[in-house]
């Protein structure tokens, strides 16, 4: 991400000092690609900071009460947004998320605001003027050790979202979580209650999204008590055995190891964490093992609730929900079966279906090959490109078609028909003519006509 322009920071030079904070030092020092720049301005007022910005750019004062404000560049077609604020220094009210008081100083040491901040790692300053690294909390040497460590011992009650963004950072550094730190988050699991269900499911994106094993965050959020509390329907995973010699690992391994396995897109991973969700409740073992039937149906349906209570989209609700529902399909179909496979999962989720189907047999831990599925993706790459139909969309015939030519009002029963049409096209796409169909169409009416007649009949005589 690029930088603030020199023009900018020369200005704000004029009057006061700049300095970059945050994540952005944090990555620079990792050698990691940095996502966003925030900045730090001192001995400057804010409505001053303000009024100096609007010469070189778009200054929108969300948030005036925090001392922080976002600042627009342009830079031909392109824009750049950073957050840009005055030091201060926050103060607790209360138990939940929300509750603290900020007062913002523009005069305020920058070693004052920075001790206010969650981790040593996060808590260092670059003066864009030229210069030595602030750091006051020793945050280089943590992140050279690779350790998470909170700044004070008040970390987590001042702001309990802390103990869940440090199973995210420990997942995506690979680092480890100090013990004092550990032992706070142990000790404050419960106030992850206080956290809206927004938040908490931002930072289960970024553990799902950025890091390469979520798996290592996912088991110190149950080591640490946050799982029961944030997804207690994956803490009941734990320790349920899987017998029968297809799986190595109990649910909740199974589980953490496909999410690993599978790729790190948002949508894809939540479907790995689901996937078998209600596996516990499914078991019943038999002489040789254990059965898990109809697992996936209901995994589907608390998928959607369980993201439902977080405030997730419906679009990402819906995806998920269709992944889940269809991970245990079979390789092995016909080419109608295929196609009736793809027409309903859909063209934009079945080869995020077939990853997951990778993952899941990867997570198994018995060495099980994936070939099927390759092939299966190759016949299904086929189909597509041969542009067989598999939706209403596809069809040599719309709705409009029928009313024209057979005289037919708006109703369901156009709606009938072409369900019925695509049917017939899904067992012979060769059929998808207009010909053809209108000729399936005049079959399909006249045999309803003739059932209707007859039970209208019968009805009359009794």
């Amino acid at each position: 991400m690029c930088r603030i322009s020199e023009d900018v920071a020369v200005a704000i030079l004029k009057k006061g000092k700049i300095y970059e904070v945050g994540g952005a030092v944090r990555d620079n020092l990792l050698g990691l690609p940095v996502r966003e720049r925030d900045y730090l301005v001192t001995g400057i007022p804010f409505q001053e900071l303000a009024t100096l910005l609007q010469n070189y750019g778009r200054v929108d004062l969300v948030g005036r009460s925090f001392g922080v404000l976002k600042f627009t560049q342009f830079a031909g077609n392109k824009k750049t947004t950073f957050d840009i604020s005055l030091p201060r220094k926050e103060y607790s009210t209360g138990v939940r998320h929300r509750d603290f008081a900020v007062s913002f100083d523009p005069y305020l040491p920058i070693e004052e605001d920075l001790i206010r901040r969650d981790f040593t790692i996060n808590a260092m300053a670059i003066p864009l003027e030229g210069g030595e690294l602030i750091d006051p909390v020793g945050g280089s040497a943590d992140l050279k050790n690779k350790v998470l460590r909170m700044v004070t011992a008040q970390s987590f009650t001042e702001d309990p979202l802390r103990m869940l963004r440090a199973v995210q950072f420990a997942a995506r550094f690979q680092f480890e979580i100090e013990p004092a730190t550990f032992s706070g988050i142990t000790e404050h699991a419960a106030l992850i209650a206080t956290v809206s269900p927004e938040r908490i499911a931002e930072e289960l994106n970024k553990l799902l999204v950025r890091a390469e094993k979520p798996s290592h965050g996912f088991r110190l959020m149950q080591k640490s008590g946050l799982l029961k509390l944030i997804l207690p329907e994956l803490e009941e995973t734990v320790g349920v055995e899987q017998p029968g010699g297809f799986h190595m690992y109990d649910v909740f391994e199974h589980t953490l190891k496909t999410i690993d396995a599978a790729p790190p897109t948002l949508h894809v991973r939540l479907a790995a964490l689901f996937h078998d969700i209600t596996k516990p409740q499914a078991k019943h073992l038999t002489e040789t093992g254990a059965t898990f039937y109809g697992h996936e149906k209901t995994g589907a349906r608390t998928a959607v609730r369980v993201m439902r209570r977080l405030r997730y989209s419906n679009d990402i609700i819906e995806n998920v929900k269709v992944l889940v529902d269809r991970h245990m399909f079979t390789t092995g179909v016909t080419d109608k079966g295929r196609r009736r496979l793809i027409r309903r999962v859909g063209t934009e989720l079945i080869f995020d279906l077939l990853d997951l189907r990778r993952a899941d047999v990867v997570a198994q831990g018995r060495g099980g090959s994936t070939a099927d599925v390759d092939q299966f993706e190759m016949d299904i790459r086929g189909e597509i490109e041969s542009r067989s139909p598999f939706g209403l969309k596809d069809l040599a015939v719309k709705g409009n078609d029928l009313m024209s030519e057979f005289g037919l009002p708006e109703s369901p029963l156009i709606g009938q028909s072409l369900n019925y049409l695509l049917e017939k096209v899904l067992d012979e796409p060769g059929d998808n003519t207009r010909e053809k169909l209108l000729e399936f169409a005049r079959s399909y009416l006249a045999n309803r006509d003739f059932k209707n007649s007859a039970t209208n009949k019968s009805g009359e005589t009794e």
